[in-house]
């Protein structure tokens, strides 16, 4: 087999361009998309396993860092939704044939996000090479700006955030914290599913860890009851973290992708 090739995407025009990573593993159908988290990168446990997974199997696989993150151009701190699903749209669009979107954390919220776009694109008569055949979600924290982080902050760091435009909240991630900015909050509304069903059109796996601090399981059970399509599978890992990266979760994740 051949070893996934990185490549360089230009996005975005003018202040907001920037050169996103990709690495594209040649293969037959359905790929597999993953869209990583926020502030993770393409070469994390979960992507790794399901690129070796690909490399095995003969299936194709394209991984990304988002702009600000790994091996992408851009600043964090400029990143936002829409920013980051435009990544992702424009990195599907190199895609060709039927695709499995596999998101985690954040990029379950963005896989649901891209769907959309891709119906919006499709409903206006553009062309698309590749399609969405499945979605297998790990602790997907859709509408995280609000739901997750804004509605649970406290009033100093509201406060901070609208006069300061940003505050640096603490991470067991990352020793230096992660910079929440007034524009990901505020553009972050423009994106919000979970006040009305979310059209997909196929079917969806959700893996969700019972004992994650940063998106309970309560807020994947809400996901699932927004999913319109009858093909939805929610699983809950009794002892599971946020990652899901054990051997046992890597396993579970990999059954998942390999139902398609």
């Amino acid at each position: 087999m051949s070893d996934s090739c990185l490549k360089f995407l230009d996005v975005g025009t003018g202040p907001a361009a920037r050169r996103i990573a990709v690495r594209e593993r040649p293969g037959g159908p359905p790929g597999v998309f993953w869209l990583g988290g926020f502030k993770s990168d393409m070469t994390g446990t979960k992507a790794a396993a399901l690129d070796a997974w690909a490399e095995r199997h003969g299936r194709a696989c394209t991984r990304f860092d988002y702009s600000g993150h790994g091996e992408s151009g851009g600043a964090f701190q400029d990143g936002t939704i829409g920013r980051w699903l435009e990544d992702a749209a424009s990195v599907f669009a190199q895609a060709q044939g039927p695709q499995i979107l596999v998101g985690s954390s954040m990029g379950g919220w963005i896989a649901l996000l891209l769907v959309r776009e891709l119906k919006r694109r499709a409903a206006a008569g553009q062309a698309l090479r590749a399609s969405v055949v499945g979605l297998v979600l790990i602790a997907p924290a859709v509408d995280f700006t609000e739901e997750l982080m804004w509605k649970n902050f406290s009033a100093p760091v509201k406060r901070e955030i609208e006069e300061k435009g940003s505050w640096t909240r603490p991470s067991e991630y990352d020793a230096g914290g992660y910079p929440i900015t007034r524009a990901l909050i505020e553009e972050g509304r423009n994106h919000l599913l979970l006040g009305e069903l979310i059209e997909i059109g196929c079917p969806v796996r959700i893996l969700q860890g019972v004992q994650d601090p940063d998106v309970p399981w309560r807020h994947a059970a809400e996901l699932s009851s927004r999913l319109a399509h009858d093909d939805v599978v929610l699983t809950l890992v009794k002892d599971g973290d946020h990652r899901l990266s054990r051997p046992e979760d890597l396993a579970r994740l990999i059954a998942a992708v390999a139902e398609f």
